[in-house]
């Protein structure tokens, strides 16, 4: 039976990186088998392991079936497993795991749209996630104002947010009528509200914000507002290149479920609207 290092093994369940784990293992808030774990440490499946006495579903890296969905997120939801409130989120309408669990590649905030990816292989979206790795973001905005040359240099050579120097890798005007104008705008990391930050910062007023590729993945047109589609092994393997993770063997859609979403991307399924604005209409 195949073991793993106990830190890349809680890296890989969307806990957080492999160094954080480490430092989580030194601070003895994690357990195996009912003794406190040490750097160094191996597991494999069966092994009972617990962090901060949270039992976790654990099994050998290569049993699992490394997963990527794409979903469409619509205005209205949020990007977390809970919310106190009672709001819609993201996770609600993702397929069921047995044993395993979604990971949420990155966020969009509730008033924003787009491409979301979700994976099962925590180390995969950590990863992605990692401003280190630099993975690119693409974006369609709708801009309120007007986009100067000066204002267009400044988002693009860099602009001082509270939390430090952002830009723009690129921004390219795509029309638009009237002040509202449409514009593609990408850059390699993920702050919070980052791209309104950065309009904001020159007086203007983003009205909508949609995002429109991860990395290697874009969203694609047959894919509806609410809808999900899983990616398929290439796809897969090509995310994970992009962060020097090896490919996986049983990786992606296959078989019947590949052939069905075939079928549905030839026939897509209508959009689904959030419960939030449905709940909020006027009447």
């Amino acid at each position: 039976m195949t073991d793993e290092k106990l830190h890349k093994a809680l890296a890989r369940l969307g806990l957080g990186s492999r160094r954080q784990m480490e430092e989580v293992i030194r601070e003895g808030r994690v357990s195996v088998n009912g003794q406190i774990a040490s750097i160094g440490d191996r597991v494999k499946t069966g092994d009972e392991i617990r962090v901060d006495g949270r039992l976790l579903r654990y099994s050998a890296e290569q049993e699992k079936r490394r997963r990527v969905l794409m979903y469409y997120k619509p205005e209205g939801e949020i990007c977390s497993a809970h919310d106190p409130e009672g709001r819609p989120t993201v996770f609600e309408r993702l397929p069921p795991l047995t044993n395993d669990r979604w990971v949420m590649v990155g966020r969009l905030d509730i008033n924003s749209t787009g491409l979301l990816l979700f994976t099962n292989d925590g180390e995969l979206a950590h990863r992605l996630m990692h401003p280190s790795n630099q993975i690119e973001r693409e974006y369609a905005v709708r801009v309120l104002g007007e986009v100067t040359p000066d204002i267009a240099r400044h988002l693009t050579t860099g602009v001082e947010l509270d939390d430090g120097m952002a830009q723009f890798d690129s921004l390219v005007e795509k029309g638009g009528d009237g002040i509202n104008k449409w514009y593609q705008v990408q850059l390699k990391e993920g702050r919070n509200r980052e791209v309104r930050r950065l309009f904001e910062s020159q007086g203007l007023k983003v009205s909508r914000l949609l995002r429109t590729r991860y990395g290697t993945v874009s969203l694609p047109r047959e894919l509806r507002t609410g809808r999900y589609l899983e990616l398929d092994r290439s796809e897969i393997d090509r995310l994970a290149n992009l962060v020097g993770l090896r490919p996986r063997q049983g990786t992606g859609l296959y078989g019947i479920a590949k052939r069905r979403q075939e079928r549905q991307q030839q026939k897509p399924l209508k959009a689904r609207r959030s419960n939030h604005l449905r709940r909020n209409k006027p009447r």
